[in-house]
């Protein structure tokens, strides 16, 4: 009888203690103070009760426990549709970071280079071309589009490469003069896919010589390197985030497309217009199923995007499911560009950029509250994410309302509530 009452008295033992290794830690546990991290949740009430946004969700990972997690205000104004933590978002340019994680996970292995020639995996890139304007376009009558500048073309002094397209500097239509002739010279049809449209944007004018400005190459860049994923690893990209990024990481709603049965949870998108926010239809770029755009397609959720920005903050390595190596972390979040992230205003004072994300060089100079060394991205709906490594921290913001200074508010919000 003995022997089976200290038998049950185990098994309660390590019931008790499965179930208290379950339960969410409290903020103190890993440096945060419980009081400061409301003020998260007043900054987002703040932007909500002045029209601003409809909703949030707002997470804060540290020393690898979810301390903070709230959802705020509404997925619907007109259905009045409480946000809900399993919400699905148009993730737009933070679909970038993965395409990165993407194309580095294939360096590690070997099977490309960041300096090797885009031209290597598709070979319509051979021989770029780079657009030179003859005169400054004419001013356009009134109602009229402005008509587009003449140029002529000059060859590229060098190839384009892997990491002119990972770190925006490789002139493909980044707004230059080579972007407008690229809508005729590469249409983008959504119902087109990597395959059969990237190749096209071979014969598009660069806007600059490779490697010697910073300009934002808003999707043809990176669906480039959507397109070189596939002919490296012989998957579709889709096929390729799902079995090497998502399933191992656990990111069950992420997918470049939701499917019927998730079109429930899709946060309703609006736009701040005439001094009020107006609802928008998904814009037409992102309203495809077979176009898998690594520069702006993903939909995802609070609940999986933290569990990639954890991975990061980890060095590449989440559950026992290693990505990445550590090194490889470091380079990803590096300054790759020089000055030349700088030298685009003011708004990138003290940083730098790295392979698909924004590096803080210099947090002081920057006027921003994370660590040096911190990188992330947003994206033009309003999401925001930060990986700062020094304070073993991810914040992120999951929004469907283009408020830049809400991100940077959210840092302050955030970082103010560590007290260790």
């Amino acid at each position: 009888m003995k022997r089976h009452a200290l038998r049950r008295f185990s098994v309660l033992l390590i019931a008790l203690a499965l179930t208290a290794g379950a339960l969410p830690p409290k903020p103190e546990d890993v440096g945060l103070s419980s009081d400061r991290l409301q003020r998260i949740n007043q900054l987002v009430q703040r932007y909500i009760d002045e029209g601003r946004i409809t909703g949030a969700i707002t997470v804060v990972s540290r020393k690898g426990q979810v301390a903070h997690f709230e959802a705020q205000g509404q997925m619907d104004l007109e259905a009045k549709t409480p946000m809900r933590k399993d919400a699905i978002f148009r993730m737009a340019s933070m679909s970038k970071p993965v395409t990165g994680a993407a194309i580095l996970m294939l360096m590690e292995e070997g099977r490309l280079r960041l300096g090797d020639p885009v031209s290597r995996f598709i070979p319509e890139f051979k021989n770029a071309k780079v657009a030179m304007a003859r005169a400054p376009a004419a001013a356009a009558p009134p109602g009229q589009p402005r008509p587009e500048p003449e140029i002529y073309t000059v060859p590229a002094e060098r190839d384009l490469t892997i990491r002119d397209l990972m770190t925006h500097t490789s002139g493909l239509e980044s707004g230059g003069p080579g972007t407008r002739p690229g809508a005729r010279l590469a249409p983008r049809r959504s119902a087109s896919n990597l395959a059969a449209y990237v190749p096209t944007l071979g014969a598009v004018p660069l806007d600059f010589q490779p490697g010697t400005e910073w300009r934002y190459s808003a999707l043809a860049g990176i669906e480039v390197l959507g397109r070189i994923v596939e002919v490296a690893s012989g998957q579709t990209f889709d096929q390729f985030l799902k079995q090497r990024i998502f399933d191992p990481l656990e990111m069950k709603d992420t997918a470049f497309y939701p499917t019927e049965d998730r079109m429930a949870r899709v946060v309703t998108l609006y736009d701040w217009r005439d001094g009020k926010l107006m609802r928008i239809e998904t814009p037409a770029w992102l309203a495809t199923k077979t176009l898998f755009s690594g520069g702006g397609g993903l939909w995802s959720t609070a609940d999986d995007y933290i569990r990639f920005g954890q991975m990061l903050v980890n060095g590449g390595v989440l559950n026992g499911k290693r990505l990445l190596s550590p090194r490889t972390v470091d380079l990803m979040a590096s300054n790759h560009v020089g000055g030349l992230y700088t030298g685009i205003g003011e708004s990138a004072k003290g940083m730098g950029f790295g392979l698909t994300v924004e590096v803080v060089l210099d947090h002081v100079a920057a006027g921003r509250h994370v660590s040096n060394g911190s990188f992330g991205w947003g994206g033009a709906f309003g999401t925001h994410f930060w990986v700062d490594r020094k304070e073993q921290l991810v914040g992120l913001l999951m929004v469907q309302e283009p408020v830049g200074a809400m991100r940077m508010d959210l840092e302050n919000a955030v970082m103010q509530a560590i007290v260790e």
